[in-house]
């Protein structure tokens, strides 16, 4: 879901120079390289930053398996985002993204700030975080109601991997994106629906059902109510 928001986000604001000149992008917490292989893929060239070593020895790898034209459009170096500005001068990326990162933060402000300094002028940032204003649902869709009552008054919960993780709210986003000068434009729900299905369930068979699966997954992460209970939020801001 977030590929697809992604690509309908540079093809509505950069157009045919998003075809005709290759965008250069930022990707923060770039774990194991999922976006920024399909984005070099698509001809744009690609910097990864991660701080952990093993996911990024795992993007490294997923790396090597790639055609020459796509391993020559992405690097991939270790560090943390708050320190962009040891590696790049300000403006030298037109679209950065932080997707799953924000929610191993005590405040998402700083890194939010660093990378808006990293965006050129008209362009786009990609966050992906724990949506705060639904935190109760997993926990109350699969019957734990201890949990989901403890969620109403807390940003913190533990995530799948057992990690303690924080939750940031829709509205204190937007409000950090316009004190940094990149607005909010857009905002989409990622696994309204699936977010309960357990880890190691299978996806449909079918490829049909699998398709109207995501097809149910992309308009509810479009439309009011369902995307406000989304798991994820994906939003997108404008410098």
């Amino acid at each position: 879901m977030v590929a697809r928001q992604l690509a309908e986000r540079i093809g509505t604001h950069f157009g045919e120079r998003a075809t005709a000149a290759p965008l250069r992008v930022l990707d923060v917490g770039c774990g194991q390289g999922t976006q920024a292989l399909r984005l070099a893929r698509a001809g744009h060239f690609v910097t990864g930053l991660d701080s952990d070593p093993v996911t990024l020895g795992a993007a490294q790898a997923q790396l090597a398996a790639e055609p020459p034209q796509v391993r020559e459009r992405v690097r991939l170096l270790g560090g943390d985002g708050h320190q962009c500005g040891r590696w790049f001068g300000a403006g030298s990326f037109d679209l950065v993204l932080c997707h799953g990162v924000l929610m191993y933060l005590p405040d998402p402000d700083p890194m939010i700030a660093s990378l808006a300094r990293m965006l050129a002028p008209g362009g786009l940032l990609s966050l992906l975080a724990r949506n705060g204003d639904a935190l109760a649902m997993r926990a109350g869709l699969t019957g734990d109601w201890r949990a989901a009552l403890q969620a109403f008054d807390n940003d913190h919960y533990a995530n799948r991997l057992g990690l303690t993780a924080r939750a940031d709210r829709l509205a204190d986003l937007a409000r950090t994106l316009s004190e940094v000068s990149v607005p909010l434009r857009h905002w989409y729900g990622v696994r309204v629906f699936t977010d309960a299905a357990p880890d190691h369930a299978a996806l449909p068979v079918d490829g049909r059902q699998l398709a109207q699966l995501l097809e149910a997954e992309e308009r509810a992460g479009r439309e009011d109510p369902y995307r406000q209970v989304a798991a994820l939020i994906h939003l997108v801001g404008t410098k």
